[in-house]
């Protein structure tokens, strides 16, 4: 019933859900099955929705649940075995870290997911964050490396990433390739965007169809830092 890209699919997202509480992202989910572009992805992830193997969690950052597996499988991996499956990472979802305690994260304002505006800073204001967003691969970080920001928009809203959502940025000048930063734009508007280097050029890459990828000469852009948490009011 399922092609092979599918199945591998499935059981990537059902080790995650077991070992992380929450699926992988689509680039990681792209990284994994060696897939060239997030469409295909997207496709994969309709097809087992329209055969009931797996559901969409409404108003919930890249929430995905298991449904069934083929051939009877089980649809809850054990940890054990989810550990096998190392994909890193890449945006943790509230819902699904132990909130041991709360850390004040200045709140600079609004950013948008959409067309670049000028960043705001206001020190002044705070939001209360759990302490286990701050932490990554390589241990928890320092509190006074993050900060937090507002999106306004919708161009992020397939990363998960949505209209008056908070999300957590820890302060850095460089991020990988692919990974979803702050970007300030020639000197004076921000924006969130997936970071890609083509060529001699910087793209700011939208999750969201109805955007255009931007491309920019690199002295245009300036990292002011990449995400690593985010937290949604219901």
């Amino acid at each position: 019933m399922l092609t092979r890209k599918q199945k591998e699919l499935l059981v990537l997202i059902r080790d995650r859900l077991a070992a992380e509480g929450v699926p992988p992202s689509f680039d990681e989910m792209k990284d994994a099955l060696g897939l060239k572009s997030k469409s295909g992805i997207h496709r994969l992830i309709t097809g087992l929705e329209e055969r009931g193997f797996i559901k969409r969690l409404p108003h919930r950052a890249r929430a995905l649940e298991i449904i069934r597996m083929p051939d009877g499988g089980d649809a809850k991996a054990t940890k054990s075995s989810a550990r096998k499956t190392k994909v890193p990472a890449n945006i943790p979802d509230m819902a699904a870290i132990a909130v041991a305690q709360s850390i004040s994260l200045p709140l600079y304002g609004r950013i948008a997911a959409g067309t670049p505006i000028e960043a705001l800073r206001d020190p002044d204001t705070h939001v209360d964050v759990p302490a286990g967003l701050l932490a990554s691969g390589r241990g928890r970080s320092a509190p006074n490396e993050h900060y937090a920001l507002e999106i306004s928009g919708d161009s992020m809203i397939d990363a998960g990433i949505m209209d008056g959502d908070r999300v957590i940025i820890r302060k850095c000048d460089t991020a990988e390739n692919g990974a979803i930063v702050v970007a300030l734009v020639e000197g004076h508007e921000a924006t969130l965007k997936y970071l890609e280097k083509r060529g001699n050029q910087v793209a700011l890459v939208p999750a969201n169809k109805n955007y255009q990828t931007k491309l920019y000469p690199p002295d245009h852009v300036e990292v002011q830092g990449r995400l690593v948490g985010l937290v949604r009011h219901y």
